[in-house]
């Protein structure tokens, strides 16, 4: 789904994480072995104790023993080192222990640890095990962004990550030729058919909160260049934007209109549209509480469990680009080169150069480039 998570270093790196930490579950005094565990298994370890012990909350009171297997201790050395790569910005908090992150890491980092509601236990065994067997975990913040399943409706046969973006892809390309006509299969075309592709799936799947349930329709019909609750049609808007000010630049250069001048000798008593002070209170003043409230995870709150309402902002892009597309519809910014119309046209730019901005930052949110062109 072109989402760039940390991954682990595999080969000797990993193999030499997976040793220590087994070095380190002999000598933890929570890990205790008998001639009668099951094959494959290492050691038990009491998590239940361990979680009394340390006053942890908020962690699955039906955590217990955890039986210790050499994939288990594979998959924290990953984890570990998924934490390393994300550490490499700042070499100067690495420590020099044989655990690549063990003391320092909590002066230094947070750990969200984004998983689906059957494998939140799971997870939290690792994340308990991870804190018995290393003594800089202890410290370290550990938080659960838990999502809800997804499912599709009327399946005929499974469907992975990337059968799935390729379908919404080849969607994507078809409403294309519908809407534009045969499109050049140039690598442009090829970039701008992925973005829009991308803002589909991050809306149709980031509009409903992280923990209810996502139900995927894959038909046809579930995809559009300019349904109104498509990530298509924001990303058509920004793109609008960006054609204007690019429109507005070749007439400057040609001598048509003025250079855009600075903003405090510019006249806003021009902007007497509502729809322009629509823009301005619903949109331009709201929103950094709207960033503030959607994008922040309170690490900080008591308990494991964190909310990212990332529904927020692909509800206020939605509805920013409803109403800027009823404002850019009904008025026209680059009027007649004529002196008496410039300073509302120049007024309007600016706003509307401020309403790109904020276009360009929420898409920033979800990890979506702007377009410059459709």
């Amino acid at each position: 789904l072109r989402v760039d998570w940390p991954s682990a270093s595999a080969g000797s790196a990993l193999s030499d994480a997976t040793s220590a930490l087994k070095r380190a579950l002999g000598r933890s005094p929570c890990a205790t072995g008998t001639a009668t565990l099951p094959e494959g298994v290492i050691c038990k370890v009491h998590l239940k104790s361990f979680v009394e012990q340390q006053g942890l909350v908020g962690y699955d009171p039906n955590l217990d023993v955890l039986l210790v297997t050499e994939g288990k201790l594979r998959s924290l050395a990953e984890l570990q080192q998924a934490v390393l790569q994300g550490m490499v910005r700042k070499p100067a908090v690495l420590p020099t222990s044989c655990f690549p992150h063990a003391g320092g890491l909590g002066n230094c980092c947070s750990i969200v640890h984004v998983v689906n509601c059957e494998d939140e236990f799971q997870q939290q065994q690792l994340d308990l095990l991870w804190r018995i067997l290393d003594p800089g975990a202890h410290t370290t913040l550990q938080k659960y962004l838990v999502c809800g399943p997804v499912k599709v409706t009327n399946p005929s046969s499974p469907i992975g990550a990337d059968q799935y973006f390729q379908l919404r892809k080849r969607q994507m390309y078809e409403a294309s030729v519908m809407k534009y006509g045969e499109l050049a299969q140039d690598e442009a075309w090829t970039e701008v058919i992925d973005t829009l592709t991308a803002a589909a799936i991050r809306f149709e799947m980031l509009s409903t909160a992280h923990r209810s349930q996502l139900t995927l329709n894959l038909e046809d019909s579930s995809i559009s260049t300019k349904g109104t609750k498509s990530g298509a049609f924001v990303m058509y808007n920004c793109a609008r934007l960006a054609t204007l000010f690019d429109t507005y630049q070749r007439a400057v250069e040609q001598g048509m209109y003025p250079p855009l001048p600075p903003v405090s000798e510019l006249n806003f008593s021009c902007l007497q549209e509502e729809g322009e002070w629509l823009l301005l209170f619903n949109y331009l003043l709201p929103f950094p509480e709207v960033l503030q409230q959607a994008a922040e995870l309170p690490t900080s709150s008591k308990g494991i469990r964190i909310t990212a309402n990332t529904e927020a902002v692909c509800k206020f892009l939605i509805q920013l680009s409803m109403d800027f597309s009823s404002y850019y519809n009904r008025v026209h910014v680059l009027g007649e080169p004529l002196p008496h119309l410039f300073d509302q046209m120049f007024a309007r730019l600016r706003l509307l150069g401020a309403v790109r901005e904020m276009f360009h930052s929420a898409l920033a949110t979800l990890h979506l480039p702007p377009l410059s062109q459709i």
